[in-house]
């Protein structure tokens, strides 16, 4: 690790310049800080001279305080310093993450309270980080933030790709318009089906991603998320200001603070290049290092799992359709009837546990397994659950010697009914029961209003909730795959446990009516942007009525498009989520979901646009063989990409799992083609991509034997 730290000081006996500018390494950004009239903080971006945040105004409104932190200050010292280092995540899309910034740390006082703040900037070739410090002071300890007022003045009407502010959920499908659109269509969606309706009509949900009409790329986000609310924007439409929105908790109140303290990061990452955009890892890099010592316990996992058949309604998490606990008054399951539908019992996850040996898999997820399932989905919304108890036709301690016995490992699984209190109070012993039947990850779940009611999900106390559930865990050694959670923020840097999340609409939702064709090229420029996504790909049968007759949803995707998000949706922890049986179908297929990595040494993002189109080029950790992958949006494409990423000199095979001329998401969902041709560094690929379809490649090094009879791409 190299770094190199030069710090100067601005300040004088004279005082501070009230302008102070800052450049990326690379010279292409420039950020620039003043006060303005009556003293107020303020910032501007530029990107190759092209204005990305006009001049935005920063600070902080306090609760029940005669003076907030808005405005009346003066510069009292200014530093700035370059920092350049190198570090290896434990797992990622890279071997190795270059953190190189400038920095300006402009410190300001409050003439008529005394009080002192300093906004900390980070400048990055690929963009801005900052964020708000509070020191240990004498007229400022203790404070409740009414709201947090940071602005982000955009230079134009851009299009943008969003989903509305809401405060418990951030399963939607993304909407792509002008930012002067997004009013009217918010306001259609509340109508039909966004849970706080009382939210703005102008309020949106970060990651967003914009692009302007002189080709610039911009994303906003936040990194570092501790002990805060969840930051959604808030868009005067008349000017094009976004000004932060943050949740609030059961009284209305946005943060409870004290000094010392610092905010989490608010980040604008900017390029004239989509495919910078999907590369940068600055979120990650506001992140504190890791601060777990020996990471050697937190394994990539490929898994299969029970899952999909109770997503689609072929099958129950709940034992009994009866309600034991609350109807009949008793907690002995063994006197309820069993409803012929549960999908955890001892016999269908054995087939789990068979199907995961023969295929090299690594676990085996179970939901369903724990009683309780049938009072919450019953009449009672109050229900917690233990994490410890199985239903009768759960042998839970034969399920684990039978699964050591063909080395897979079990996934844990804790749907917490949303019951933040009930959840830390078992927490240890649900962790610890984990441990004693070898359960090394764990999939939590938030389904449902938070329990005490009025709570939301991403106010600073469900926040801090979720980070005790992951740092308890790496206690354990646990890896967490947290869903409905908080949305992440690169903490998978600080705690490399945290080894996906869902936080975003899934492919559940192709269960549940569908999501639009182009969703999985939205989500690698939004959600993607704080962390990996368990986003459950792999789904072979798209007509949900051949699994159950009842269910009418359809999977908007071709296989080979599904085959591609393993590797544009990157995560350490994939899923095959569909029904053995149905693998059985397209053992061709099945062979990529086999073989494809899921850690990374390099990657390559050789075509990008939001809402359109994704290919990436990634190679294996350690082994150096390379996959490639790409998604399309709503309409046919014809994908033009090198193999210039290949080591030169090399000769591979490359198989490619492509759509049939005649695919479509819709009609001719399972029309792929597979070809095998003889590549080099040098060859070029042109590939056509039905309507939500796209296509899937492997590589391997080839020798003379293996490419005889093979044409030459």
């Amino acid at each position: 690790m190299k770094k190199l730290i030069l710090i100067a000081f601005l300040s004088c006996s004279f005082g501070i310049a009230i302008a102070q500018q800052l450049q990326s390494p690379d010279g292409k950004q420039s950020m620039t800080f003043s006060l303005q009239s009556g003293g107020v903080p303020s910032y501007s971006l530029t990107y190759k001279d092209k204005a990305v945040v006009k001049t935005s105004k920063l600070g902080l409104e306090l609760k029940n305080d005669k003076k907030s932190l808005l405005n009346d200050f003066t510069i009292t010292d200014a530093k700035t310093v370059t920092f350049d280092e190198s570090w290896s995540p434990v797992w990622g899309e890279v071997k190795t993450i270059r953190n190189h910034y400038n920095e300006l740390a402009v410190t300001l006082d409050q003439k008529e309270t005394g009080r002192k703040m300093i906004i900390r900037f980070r400048l990055f070739n690929d963009g801005l980080g900052f964020r708000y410090e509070f020191p240990s002071q004498k007229n400022l300890t203790y404070f409740v933030i009414k709201e947090e007022k940071t602005q982000f003045a955009m230079a134009g009407d851009h299009t943008a790709f969003w989903i509305a502010g809401d405060y418990d959920t951030q399963e939607y499908d993304y909407t792509t318009s002008k930012l002067s659109e997004i009013r009217g269509l918010t306001t259609k969606a509340v109508t039909a089906n966004i849970s706080q309706t009382s939210f703005s009509p102008t309020g949106v949900q970060t990651s967003l991603m914009m692009k302007t009409d002189n080709g610039l790329y911009i994303n906003l986000h936040e990194a570092a998320l501790l002990d805060y609310a969840v930051m959604h924007l808030n868009l005067d439409d008349k000017n094009m200001i976004f000004e932060s929105w943050l949740t609030p908790d059961v009284n209305g109140d946005k943060g409870y603070m004290q000094a010392p303290f610092t905010t989490p990061w608010r980040t604008v990452i900017v390029s004239d290049d989509a495919r910078n955009i999907l590369a940068s890892k600055m979120t990650y890099n506001l992140n504190a290092p890791s601060k777990i010592e020996d990471p050697s316990w937190i394994k990539p996992t490929k898994y299969v799992g029970v899952w999909w058949e109770m997503i689609v309604g072929k099958s129950s998490w709940a034992y009994t359709d009866e309600y034991p606990s609350v109807q009949l008054g008793v907690t002995d399951y063994t006197k309820a009837k069993p409803n012929g539908k549960h999908g955890a019992t001892t016999v269908n996850v054995k087939k789990y546990i068979d199907f995961a040996a023969k295929h090299g898999f690594d676990g085996v997820l179970v939901e369903g397994w724990n009683i309780g399932w049938e009072d919450w989905f019953g009449n009672s919304k109050d229900y917690v659950f233990d994490f410890v108890t199985p239903y009768p036709d759960f042998d839970l301690k034969g399920i684990r010697d039978y699964a050591k016995s063909k080395g897979v490992k079990m996934i844990m699984h804790h749907e917490t009914s949303s019951s933040i209190r009930n959840y830390e109070r078992h927490m240890d012993q649900a962790y610890q029961f984990m441990k004693d039947n070898g359960y090394d990850a764990v999939k939590s779940g938030y389904v449902g209003d938070i329990l005490p009611r009025g709570e939301n999900h991403y106010s600073q106390w469900i926040v801090n909730h979720y980070q005790y559930a992951l740092e308890k865990a790496a206690a354990y050694k646990i890896m967490v795959n947290a869903h409905e959670a908080v949305r992440p923020t690169g903490i998978g840097r600080t705690y490399p446990n945290l080894i996906s999340n869902e936080s975003a609409r899934g492919t559940e939702y192709q269960a549940f009516g569908g999501s639009k064709p182009n969703h999985v090229t939205v989500l690698p420029f939004t959600r993607q942007i704080g962390g990996p996504m368990d986003y459950t790909p792999g789904i072979f049968e798209m007509d949900m009525t051949k699994i159950n007759p009842a269910n009418n949803s359809h999977v908007n995707s071709t296989i080979a498009n599904q085959l591609a998000l393993y590797l544009t949706m990157y995560s350490p922890l994939q899923m095959a989520a569909d029904l053995p049986e149905n693998y059985d179908r397209f053992p061709d297929a099945f062979q990529f979901i086999k073989d494809v990595a899921l850690d990374w040494d390099d990657s390559k993002y050789l075509e990008a646009e939001p809402g359109q189109y994704v290919t990436v080029a990634r190679k294996a950790k350690g082994t150096g063989q390379w996959f490639a992958g790409s998604v399309n949006g709503d309409k046919s494409r014809t994908s033009k990409i090198s193999f210039d990423f290949l080591d030169a000199g090399k000769t591979y095979i490359a198989t490619i799992y492509a759509d049939a001329k005649d695919a479509h998401y819709k009609t001719n969902p399972q029309a792929y083609n597979i070809r095998k041709v003889i590549v080099t560094n040098k060859s070029k690929l042109v590939q056509f991509s039905a309507p939500g379809g796209g296509y899937a490649i492997s590589f391997e090094e080839a020798n003379k034997t293996q490419t005889k009879g093979l044409k030459r791409l």
